[in-house]
């Protein structure tokens, strides 16, 4: 039984409750405070009720994490829960010290458990430029995770994603690091709350660099200069801290200049702890620790990879203990490491334990499950996004929106009945196929394990394919057929000949295409699933080809879950909809665009590159970038990206007119306010994504051709027009100087408000004056209308 302590008295400040708990714990006990246990060493594998046994010699001195109890136990809610409640209880009342533990899950595009709502994948929640709404949906993954006892959730990604070979794309919020920055203090705002006592502590990952791997292969070396890896990669992470108070880092698995990150004093404690202030914990990614030994080979060891990681102040060895286990204790015991420097550590874990408010109240009310798992709310929201989250590529001779009435519709590819292919892959329970297998990582049952037979189909959310979609939003008078034509990723093309009579017979072709997102050997995008090509997997492009020479339309579904390369598609077919990952309801969503119950309205938040060859490519490049000295193309490309970031088509016009700044001379810390009208031309209401760019076109180091500044989504109903007014910080326009000072120069710099980085509409000369000024890094930008 725990003992009595001063710790427990919530009257004592933050700083001597963790001093006396620190006190009162042995090295076992402190060491237990530093890694995470898999919920599957917890429970029997056949019933997941929790074990006494298995817990007393698993966690005899209590855990500083309990990995994934919703996901892998793949239990419902309630019985998720009591679970919870079990583990919870045994830790306190059943080991010496009585902590509870912390329990963390996934959540890049809705809690990763059963029964949880699935919201689009990150990248497609990107596509909506809309903070306002990413916020709502992490507040309502946050009440999800909530009722069923976790705290803290491995999300959200704010990697910078510039190489679409590299498969985890689709977690990111895309290519620029202030729409990554504004989405992402979005998240996190909604899932922590402002009382951590009933929000759930997300995680800004990867740091940093981790998405721009050597090649775009996972876990492959990052070759990022310092200037760029403090302008670009580190700057959604600094937004984080600054801005949301984020309360958990995760490192990045590769290394950058021959230090893996995981092991990095320079980016983990003087960068991240020292210049960015961040003060509590830092989580490893899976396996980091003891990849220093096994994949990095810069520890002889386990004792030595955890003394690398601990200098690096890495907090919490996840998902369970290696190198922070027993290894730990022996070279403590040994003199080999210090036990200051883990003091260190567990005083974090501890400290976000107690503001957790986990030592006064470890449990969950289980009565709050059905009230919340049964609201609608959140499937709405999810549909709404996914509406939002749809880009109009393509609409030749506006064969968008389609008519109700028309008489035969053909539906045709692997994509378009397929709940699967809707998801991402950390969506429930995409992320779990092809993974659980009875191994070493996940002691979990497989498919065919005899103890548990795995129906996948029982697990999903309820979804409509798009099929369904379209066959709920038009009449009875109208004929829908279906083919599936090909595969996702298999070669045989017997059913070519299906489809393209299908289609002959048709006033409309809807062909649905993409890739299958997940983690095992059968996905074709996801993590640890790298693509060379970037092409339409399978034979599925040689299928949208085939269709369109037919006479009938051809409407192209691409449901993608990285920037794919559709130059041929888009040469070919009438209309082009990128669908990305939409989850539950995207089926709804993609429905009613087509047939113009909704007005697309998403834009790019990445580039589209014409070739792979072309990658990476991105719109903020350098002077020097994006071309080919002296002739400008390639020799048998041209350079231009297929379709530009920030791009995206509406079914109405809009106009953009009277620009106006209430300054034209300014200082370095000056804020000046641009003005300008944005009027709906066009016959329907629609929604625009104003965009602001800045250029300094003459610097004392080379500067981006465009920076995205600032954003807002503007709905206006026909004929309506609303003036739009955006306050610019000019601090906005600093950079690092050739001494890595963070300044603003005195000099002629550019405002450009724009439908995308390729389509500038009013632009405005500003003259900084005065001397150059070193200024703090600002992250936000307001917009009023």
């Amino acid at each position: 039984m725990a003992t009595q302590r001063r710790y427990k008295d919530v009257n004592l400040s933050l700083e001597d409750r963790v001093d006396d708990l620190l006190s009162f714990l042995t090295i076992e006990e402190k060491v237990a405070q530093l890694y995470g246990v898999w919920v599957s060493d917890l429970i029997n594998p056949s019933s997941r009720q929790f074990e006494q046994d298995k817990a007393q010699q698993t966690i005899p001195h209590g855990a500083a994490h309990i990995s994934r109890v919703g996901a892998v136990s793949m239990l419902p809610p309630e019985k998720s829960a009591e679970l919870a409640n079990a583990i919870q209880r045994f830790l306190v009342e059943q080991t010496r010290p009585g902590i509870p533990a912390i329990l963390h899950e996934e959540s890049c595009a809705g809690y990763l458990a059963k029964d949880a709502t699935t919201f689009p994948q990150a990248i497609g929640l990107a596509a909506t430029w809309e903070p306002e709404l990413i916020q709502e949906m992490a507040d309502a993954i946050r009440k999800q995770m909530r009722a069923v006892g976790a705290h803290h959730s491995l999300a959200p990604v704010l990697d910078v994603a510039r190489d679409p070979r590299w498969g985890r794309v689709e977690e990111t919020f895309g290519e620029d690091p202030f729409l990554i920055s504004a989405l992402g203090i979005a998240y996190i705002k909604g899932l922590q709350s402002d009382d951590w006592t009933e929000g759930i502590l997300a995680t800004a990952k990867h740091f940093v660099g981790y998405s721009l791997p050597e090649a775009g292969l996972n876990w492959a070396p990052s070759h990022i200069p310092d200037r760029m890896l403090r302008e670009v990669f580190i700057t959604p992470f600094a937004a984080a801290i600054k801005e949301a108070n984020v309360a958990s880092f995760m490192n990045g698995y590769q290394e950058i200049d021959g230090i893996p990150c995981g092991s990095s004093q320079k980016l983990l404690v003087d960068i991240l702890r020292g210049e960015l202030d961040f003060q509590h914990t830092i989580v490893a990614d899976y396996f980091t620790i003891n990849m220093f030994v096994e994949y990095h080979h810069i520890a002889a060891n386990k004792a030595e990879a955890a003394k690398y990681a601990l200098e690096a102040g890495i907090d919490i060895e996840l998902p369970a203990s290696d190198c922070y286990g027993q290894p730990l204790i022996d070279a403590i015991n040994a003199g080999d490491i210090k036990i200051d420097l883990v003091d260190t550590c567990v005083k974090r874990v501890l400290r976000q334990k107690i503001q957790l408010g986990l030592l006064e109240n470890p449990y969950v009310d289980t009565g709050r499950i059905a009230e919340i798992y049964s609201d609608t709310a959140p499937r709405q929201l999810s549909k709404t996004l996914a509406e939002k989250s749809l880009v109009l590529l393509k609409n030749e001779n506006t064969t968008l929106p389609l008519s109700k009435s028309l008489k035969r519709i053909a539906v045709i590819g692997p994509g378009a009945d397929s709940a699967r292919l809707m998801q991402g892959d950390y969506h429930y329970p995409a992320h779990l196929e092809g993974i659980l297998v009875h191994d070493d990582t996940m002691d979990a049952p497989s498919p065919g394990d005899e103890q548990m037979t795995i129906d996948w189909e029982e697990h999903r959310p309820p979804t409509t394919t798009i099929l369904q979609g379209i066959c709920k939003l038009v009449g009875d008078n109208t004929e829908i057929s279906y083919e599936q034509g090909c595969d996702i990723t298999e070669t045989d093309k017997s059913g070519f000949d299906a489809a393209i009579a299908l289609a002959k017979g048709s006033d409309v072709a809807i062909v649905v295409v993409g890739d299958k997102s997940g983690l095992g050997l059968d996905a074709t995008s996801g993590e640890a699933v790298d693509s060379a090509l970037l092409t339409l997997p399978g034979v599925q492009q040689d299928l949208v080809l085939a269709i369109a020479e037919t006479d009938t339309p051809t409407i192209v579904i691409s449901l993608n879950s990285r920037p794919p390369v559709l130059t041929e598609v888009a040469e070919t077919v009438d209309a082009l909809l990128l669908g990305w990952l939409p989850a539950e309801t995207g089926g709804e969503a993609i429905a009613n665009v087509l047939f113009g119950d909704t007005n697309p309205g998403g834009k790019l938040p990445v580039t589209l590159p014409r070739h792979v060859g072309q990658v990476p490519t991105f719109y903020g490049h350098k002077p020097s970038g994006g071309r080919s000295h002296w002739h400008g193309n390639y020799t048998d490309l041209n350079v231009k990206p297929l379709y530009p970031f920030g791009y995206g088509l509406s079914y109405t016009t809009f106009e953009y007119g009277n620009l106006s700044v209430s300054q034209n001379t300014v200082t370095a810390t000056d804020t000046v306010t641009i003005s300008f009208e944005l009027k709906n031309t066009g016959a329907i209401a629609g929604e625009e994504i104003i965009q602001l760019y800045i250029a300094d076109p003459v610097a004392s180091v080379t500067r981006p051709l465009k920076q995205l500044k600032g954003f807002k989504r503007i709905a206006l109903n026909a004929g309506e027009k609303t003036q739009v007014s955006i306050d610019l910080d000019m601090r906005h326009f600093a950079f690092y100087d050739r001494s890595m000072n963070y300044i603003v120069e005195p000099d002629t710099v550019q405002v450009m408000i724009a439908a995308s980085s390729d389509d500038i509409k009013l632009t405005a000369d500003l003259e900084i004056t005065g001397d150059s000024q070193q200024v703090e890094q600002v992250f936000t930008t307001q917009i009023r209308l």
